[in-house]
């Protein structure tokens, strides 16, 4: 089964560092929950915000958030100008997502502060006014 079931078949071992980075990360949020607290206000304050903008974004409870643009050209035109103006999102169409979905993905962090955020949503606005969308 090993030397034929596709997903031994074409995965490698973990390296070292990052095992050792995953125990690091469990040991850190087994030890308080201000991290993960501080994630889920933060992607709570983004998307409330994206929303109250007017962008499709869908639903979930989870750090990462999926802008729908639906269109392939326009989701990589849009990280692009996201990027210029020093945010990194990225850009996902087929055949990552269905014809016709494609989307960004913010992908929100504990790390970012309220500035961040609200930086972040002012982009994507300027941006979505430059693109006329």
């Amino acid at each position: 089964l090993r030397q034929r079931s596709r997903p031994y078949l074409f995965s490698n071992t973990l390296a070292p560092p990052i095992c050792g980075a995953s125990l690091k990360a469990l040991e850190l949020i087994s030890r308080s929950p201000d991290l993960r607290n501080k994630l889920m206000d933060n992607m709570r304050f983004f998307r409330e915000q994206m929303t109250a903008r007017r962008f499709d974004l869908l639903s979930g409870e989870h750090p990462i958030v999926p802008i729908m643009l639906y269109d392939a050209a326009l989701a990589t035109k849009f990280a692009d100008a996201m990027l210029e103006r020093g945010i990194y999102v990225i850009g996902f169409s087929y055949p990552v997502v269905p014809k016709g979905q494609a989307r960004i993905r913010v992908q929100v962090s504990a790390a970012h502060s309220r500035d961040d955020l609200q930086y972040a949503v002012d982009m994507f606005s300027a941006v979505r006014a430059e693109l006329g969308v």
